[in-house]
């Protein structure tokens, strides 16, 4: 059978690549120039076909309204306090980007400090970092464009609301870090792209640098670089008494990294490479002078805490040891460590002394994440985040005397939550690994084998998912959607072991947990293949790839979103090169043995019946460069034997997704839930 669908004609050139002996074809190259006159009126073409069929879909229109509605709520950030003064975010309801404010006392009034959508007309300029001086004068704030990494930082007068003249540019994935006397600060940059280039040529050389206030960025002074380690990239980071200049060096996405540390009471001082093996995590929480505290993975791969005198030859005192659960970060509060810890993917937050003597525990509002937890050492305050797939972000203000949690802001959102439902479950992947997942539902529907269901998953990069509040998901449960959201191998939720579970030769592994996810829903009669649909984004988007060429009868509908389509090509862009720590490379013949057997794009069949699958992406993606969308769906359509459309929905100026503004994201989710109404012949509940 036949596409009953007309997809505008994708060119197939003859583009064969050798891979260690192993032709492999690659017909859709001229895609990967997302500049060339061809491609542009390719992405025309298919947007046509996309919208004019999502147009046709009747509940689209109700759908972007009930979640038009439901997203409009007012919601804050979590609060944190520099120089006398809080700061916080905060969102009407609707507004693209959320504003910053500050007030000397949160019982007083708000003043508007930076207003994010005043930066563009259509929202899509986004804070993407920011800093505020230990005195509380200086701003330091970082913003992106069109959603793409590259950020652009300037210096806001927090008492005036002025702008400095001081502007730093070509800063991507790097932050700010100030002196102790907020004279200037610490960031990591590229040097400056070819224009042609900037969103798909490869990132290399990050280098480390200090900015001094009232001075041109030619001025600033590199601090540290190396030129025999084009993959190296550095955080530096300011200890909380000034002393020290603590340099996180990273390699790719790899979680192992290096610590480096300059002593800024010589400003001759060099760079001491503290921890020089990369042979583990390491993550500086403070220091006590020349005692320095870390957490770590090393010979614990679900984290603990030690520490280093770096007077004395280099020693790894233990704190608080591994336990049961894993160990996401840590923060000092009051003269104790607030150890944020996963126990079967939901938080808990457990207390210890300096010395590493269990205190107590936060009492958190059941199964849900929590994060926060910000401050000062000396600090007896400190606020966190509470959400769960049902609780809206709430806020909350933690006394650490009294260990009492009290609401700061509560968002009123037009839902009953105690109509919904979530419940944790345990299965068996193909090898035996038990796998855990988070099903959320309307109370009282019944397990028919008939429900449509989202099945959300990612599965990499030590990630963790964890509960979380969507008004998008939010509006597939009141559709009558189940929510199921799998714990997959390649994440952080057990630890690094975990996280190395899912990477590389064995990244098999989550696809076949994902695959065994679908196969429980399917046989407990939660659902049915004909009423189940898989979604994903980026390393995501690679995973519903994977899942949908390699099982696709288990599926009615597929949504990859900005996905990592080509596992042969992906280290040739931007920061691609970064993913070899998980993915493997190409350039090695087993790696690429491995990658070629499961890489979606080669792993398409000519006469195969796929789901109906919109694939989304956007044109400034400067992560996955969306040629990986574009060779990916052009050879779906041509492979496609079923009935399902395959179509692809391509976004202008929106990037990988961060700092999307608001108007974007209900119109993407309104079109993806239309879709699998479509397709999944869903009736409308609400």
């Amino acid at each position: 059978m036949t596409s009953p669908f007309t997809y505008p004609p994708s060119r197939r050139d003859d583009q064969v690549d050798d891979y260690h002996g192993t032709p492999v074809a690659d017909p859709y190259r001229w895609l990967e120039d997302a500049e060339s006159p061809g491609t542009k009126a390719w992405v025309e073409a298919q947007n046509q076909v996309t919208f004019g069929f999502l147009e046709t879909i009747p509940e689209r229109e109700a759908i972007r309204e009930r979640l038009t509605h439901i997203w409009n709520y007012e919601r804050y950030g979590t609060p944190f306090r520099e120089g006398g003064r809080y700061f916080l975010f905060k969102n009407t309801g609707l507004q693209n980007q959320s504003v910053l404010y500050t007030v000397p006392d949160l019982e007083g009034e708000l003043r508007l400090l930076l207003d994010p959508n005043a930066l563009s007309a259509d929202g899509t300029v986004a804070l993407s970092g920011l800093a505020v001086s230990d005195d509380g004068k200086y701003l330091a704030y970082g913003t992106s464009a069109s959603g793409s990494d590259w950020q652009q930082w300037r210096v806001l007068d927090i008492e005036t609301g002025e702008d400095l003249p001081d502007m730093v540019q070509w800063v991507k994935f790097s932050g700010a870090s100030w002196l102790k006397d907020g004279k200037g600060f610490f960031y990591s940059r590229y040097d400056e792209p070819n224009a042609a280039g900037q969103f798909q040529d490869v990132n290399y050389f990050q280098k480390l640098y200090f900015h001094r206030l009232g001075t041109p960025q030619d001025q600033d002074v590199l601090v540290y670089e190396r030129k025999d380690q084009k993959e190296w990239g550095f955080g530096g980071e300011v200890s909380e008494d000034g002393r020290y200049l603590v340099i996180s060096v990273s390699q790719g996405t790899d979680p192992k990294n290096r610590v480096f540390y300059k002593d800024l009471a010589d400003p001759a001082s060099a760079v001491v490479e503290l921890l020089p093996e990369a042979d583990a995590a390491y993550e500086f929480i403070d220091n006590d002078g020349p005692l320095f505290w870390f957490t770590t993975d090393k010979d614990a791969p679900r984290g603990r805490v030690v520490a280093i005198d770096i007077t004395q030859p280099l020693h790894l005192n233990e704190l608080i040891p591994e336990s049961e659960d894993t160990l996401q970060g840590v923060s000092i509060l009051d003269n104790k460590f607030f150890a944020n810890y996963l126990k079967d993917a939901h938080t808990q937050v457990r207390i210890y002394d300096l010395q590493g003597q269990y205190v107590g525990e936060v009492e958190l509002l059941g199964i849900g994440s929590a994060g926060g937890f910000g401050g000062k050492r000396t600090d007896t305050e400190t606020f966190y985040a509470f959400t769960s797939f049902t609780t809206p972000t709430t806020i909350y203000r933690y006394d650490i005397p009294t260990a009492k949690s009290t609401v700061l802001f509560q968002p009123k959102v037009d839902f009953d939550p105690t109509a919904y439902t979530t419940e944790q479950v345990f299965f068996n992947s193909k090898d035996g690994t038990r796998i855990p997942m988070f099903i959320t539902y309307k109370k009282g529907t019944p397990r028919n084998a008939l429900n449509p269901t989202y099945l959300y998953g990612y599965g990499g990069f030590n990630v963790s998912i964890t509960p979380t509040f969507s008004p998008s998901n939010l509006l597939w449960l009141e559709m009558g959607g189940l929510y199921a959201v799998p714990n997959l191998r390649g994440g952080g939720e057990y630890g690094e072991d975990w996280h190395q579970a899912g990477t590389r030769l064995n990244k098999q592994n989550v696809f076949d947990d994902f695959l065994a996810a679908a196969e429980y829903l399917i046989a407990n009669k939660y659902t049915s293949p004909e009423k189940l649909a898989i979604g994903g984004g980026s390393n995501g988007g690679l995973l519903v790839g994977a899942a949908m060429t390699q099982r696709p009868e288990l599926f009615a509908a597929a949504l990859p979103a900005v996905g990592v389509m080509d596992m042969l090509r992906f280290e040739q862009f931007t920061i691609g090169w970064a993913w070899v720590s998980d993915y493997g490379s190409s350039q090695d013949p087993e790696q690429f043995q491995a990658l070629y057997a499961y890489s979606p794009l080669h792993n398409l069949k000519a006469g195969t019946r796929y789901p109906a699958t919109l694939v989304t992406t956007a044109d400034t993606d400067d992560r996955v460069v969306p040629g990986h969308s574009y060779k990916f769906t052009a050879a779906l359509q041509a492979a496609q034997a079923g009935e399902g459309p395959v179509l692809i929905r391509i976004e202008t100026k929106a990037g990988h997704g961060a700092g999307k503004p608001t108007t974007k994201l209900i119109e993407e989710a309104a079109d993806r839930w239309a879709f699998l109404v479509a397709n999944l012949r869903m009736q409308l509940k609400f």
